[in-house]
């Protein structure tokens, strides 16, 4: 069964709310937090939820100025501080201890960030497609599209749109594609259709980029929890040298590799699932 809820937040600019769609059993103490890329959202896990709703309460959200939850007055506000306070005011509202975590991109910084703290919640996590060493190159790739803001007459012109600048995501049946196009646009007051997510999620990543890598690596060598990273073996975010040496220190990760893939696996394949479900059900 699949609901949808929010929870209130709050910032510097003032509260916000932010949506989450909700699989499985509401009484099931097993809960499993996946969370999307920049300007994605909970939405793409719909495959992954639904294969593993029979374990888990599977809890997706939209960051905030994402999908159907609120946007920050202030967008200064979208950054990895904000998303780590929003979710731990998640977690307190499915009045849980411990979760365990799959984060996609940016939502495996966040998880990352969360993981790190003393006291986590999180017991067990899946970093996918991202690591602690983020490159120039593949931050040049991200600005060239984020808070672009494009708009099209129908949602087959959205489609195209998506399919073109998601190749990285590998190959996806006709239904994947039209899905996940569908629940990431929505139609405004003009007619035209449009991204659900706030284009101004750009500013703080632009005025904080410089032309170098992000080195996040003493963040990950302070996680304690079993942790697998995947990466799609086309990917230009998580190099393969990274990928390697998060076996190596900090939790000392699982590792699994995605062939035909960028950035990032999608986990809309049976294929693709069962390595989330080997890790997280593995005693």
């Amino acid at each position: 069964m699949i609901q949808q809820h929010t929870v209130q937040c709050s910032s510097p600019s003032g509260l916000h709310r932010m949506a989450y769609t909700e699989w499985g059993a509401r009484d099931n103490p097993r809960v499993l937090i996946c969370v999307h890329g920049l300007t994605r959202n909970g939405r793409d896990f719909d495959e992954l939820a639904q294969a593993l709703a029979s374990h888990y309460r599977v809890i997706c959200p939209d960051v905030v100025g994402r999908g159907q939850s609120s946007r920050l007055r202030d967008p200064v506000g979208y950054g990895i501080a904000q998303y780590v306070a929003d979710m731990v005011t998640l977690i307190a509202r499915l009045q849980v201890d411990s979760v365990h975590w799959l984060g996609t991109s940016m939502g495996g910084l966040i998880g990352m960030a969360l993981a790190a703290q003393e006291g986590t919640p999180i017991h067990r996590l899946v970093l996918n497609d991202v690591g602690p060493l983020i490159t120039v190159e593949a931050l040049q790739r991200i600005a060239t599209y984020v808070g672009t803001d494009p708009t099209w007459a129908t949602p087959l012109e959205a489609e195209a749109y998506v399919r073109a600048i998601s190749a990285p995501f590998g190959p996806l049946s006709d239904a994947q594609w039209a899905q996940l196009t569908a629940t990431s646009i929505g139609q405004r007051a003009d007619g035209r259709w449009g991204f659900l997510y706030d284009p101004r999620i750009a500013e703080p990543f632009r005025n904080a980029f410089v032309d170098q890598d992000i080195d996040l690596w003493p963040l990950y060598q302070a996680i304690r929890c079993p942790t697998l990273v995947v990466r799609g073996a086309d990917s230009d975010l998580l190099t393969q040298d990274t990928w390697q040496r998060m076996a190596a220190c900090g939790p000392r990760a699982q590792l699994a590799e995605i062939p035909g893939v960028g950035h990032a696996p999608m986990f809309q394949s049976l294929a693709q699932i069962d390595i989330v479900r080997d890790f997280l059900l593995a005693p």
